[in-house]
Order: structure tokens, then C-alpha cells, then sequence
């Protein structure tokens, strides 16, 4: 029972940030440098998640033909169906850049909004994407809680994640002209269900075995991975700058502290 409010608890502070950024998104605009920063933040602290709390805990429970395969597995699924929420963020011609689901551009003081979000369906498209990889993160979090082996550096990761994303899907539908009650209304639904995940993590998950437990987390290690090199860092370096580089360590460095403890 204490293992399972835990989990809630980390499960409502990782989910926190969605409905968090989905309020900020719909006020504020912000330089498209410090969202370059915030992004590049995020990719060097999930690099340290992925890294330690997930695809290193497959290897000891399975081995590394599981671990492996459950990577490669999370991998291409992701980019599957992130390939799709692209093309389905398309707005009225294909911009040049790599992610049509990030577009933070909507979010942006200096840019205004790109196709994808004003006749498209990027907010959307990423909702569905946060919600993509966001299921195995957080069940991979409610098996660190249940088995009591920490889950810090992964909690700071997906939090550090979720809310640039929210942040700009948020402003996404808000330039296709959706209600700030639509948009805090869907956000908070995807945090409900991302907390759920931990909950689940946390209760029957943690008590199968090692083996079985060792390709969802390898999974969702390969789904991070994928999102990493799909969406997250080519949005963040196309305009961030050398300040970029900068925020990744940190968000590393702040990530594998934390993995320490």
C-alpha cells in the first residue's frame, strides 16, 4: 500500500507538468532560443533515464538479447507511428523541418505559427505522441517505485519533458483555434492516464518476474531513444544555438545525479 501512494504521488508530480505546460502554453510566448534550451534540457536528462534507470535494469533482469530486442521493438514502433502523427500534423504544405508535431513556432514570441498548427493538426498530433511514449515512461517509473530502487532521475526526466511539450502542443491548438477549456480539458486526460501507468507499474507489474519485466522497459527505453532522435533534438538544435549543447549537459548532469542518489 505505501509502494502504491508513492507511485500516485510520483505519478500525479511527472503528470503535473503536462497540465502545467498546457496553462502556459495557452498565455505566454516565449523566445524560440529559450524553448530550443528547454528542449535540449529535457533530451539530456531522458538521455541519463534511458541510459540507467531503463535499458541498464532490462539488461540485469533479462539479459542482453532481451533487452535488445525490446529496445529495437520500442524503436520502431515509435517511429512508425510518429511517422504518421506527421503526416497527419500537416498543414497546408510541408514545412522544412524535422518534426511537423513540434511545431514551436505556435509557441514562439518571435515566429508566428507554422501550417501544421494553423491549418493542420500538430497540438493534436502531439498530444497523441506525449501520450505514445509517455505510457511506457511511466509504467517503467512504477516498477522502480515498486520494487523500491529509486526512479528519481527518471521522474526529473519525464517531468522535464512534458511540460516544453504540453507547452507547445498547447499553443498548437490555441492557432487552430481551439478553447482554452478543449485544451487544459485533453491535457489533463493524458496526465490521468500517464499517472494511472505508474500506478499500474507500481502494483501488478513490480511483482512479475525479472524476465517479463525486462522488455517493457527496454521498450519504452527504445520508444525514448526514438522520440530523442526524432522529435526532441532536431527541434531543439535547429534554432537553439551553442546555448543548446549548454542545456543538454545540464539536463544530463542534473539526470545522472539524481540516478546516483
Amino acid at each position: 500500500m505505501a509502494a502504491m501512494g508513492e507511485s500516485l504521488i510520483f505519478g500525479v508530480i511527472a503528470s503535473s507538468a503536462l497540465v502545467l505546460g498546457a496553462i502556459v502554453g495557452g498565455r505566454v510566448r516565449i523566445p524560440k532560443r529559450v524553448l530550443a534550451a528547454m528542449l535540449a534540457f529535457a533530451a539530456g536528462a531522458l538521455i541519463t533515464a534511458l541510459t540507467f534507470e531503463l535499458f541498464e535494469d532490462s539488461y540485469e533482469r533479462g539479459g542482453i538479447w532481451r533487452a535488445a530486442a525490446g529496445l529495437i521493438a520500442g524503436a520502431v514502433v515509435f517511429t512508425v507511428l510518429s511517422q504518421q502523427l506527421d503526416r497527419m500534423a500537416e498543414g497546408r504544405r510541408e514545412e522544412d523541418h524535422g518534426s511537423e508535431k513540434l511545431d514551436t513556432d505556435a509557441a514562439a514570441a518571435d515566429r508566428p505559427p507554422a501550417s501544421a498548427s494553423v491549418g493542420g493538426a500538430a497540438g493534436l498530433a502531439l498530444l497523441a505522441a506525449v501520450t505514445l511514449d509517455g505510457v511506457p515512461e511511466n509504467v517503467a517509473l512504477g516498477v522502480s517505485l515498486g520494487e523500491g530502487s529509486g526512479g528519481l532521475a527518471l521522474l526529473a526526466a519525464i517531468f522535464v519533458s512534458n511540460f516544453p511539450e504540453a507547452l507547445v502542443g498547447s499553443a498548437s491548438m490555441q492557432a487552430q483555434g481551439r478553447s482554452q477549456r478543449f485544451i487544459l480539458g485533453v491535457w489533463t486526460i493524458c496526465a490521468a492516464l500517464l499517472t494511472v501507468a505508474v500506478v499500474v507499474g507500481a502494483g501488478p507489474l513490480s511483482t512479475t518476474s525479472p524476465e517479463t519485466l525486462s522488455l517493457p522497459l527496454a521498450f519504452a527505453a527504445g520508444a525514448v531513444l526514438a522520440s530523442l532522435a526524432d522529435t526532441l533534438m532536431p527541434e531543439a538544435y535547429e534554432q537553439g544555438g551553442p546555448t543548446v549543447a549548454l542545456s543538454t549537459t545540464a539536463g544530463f548532469v542534473l539526470s545522472y545525479v539524481l540516478a546516483t542518489l
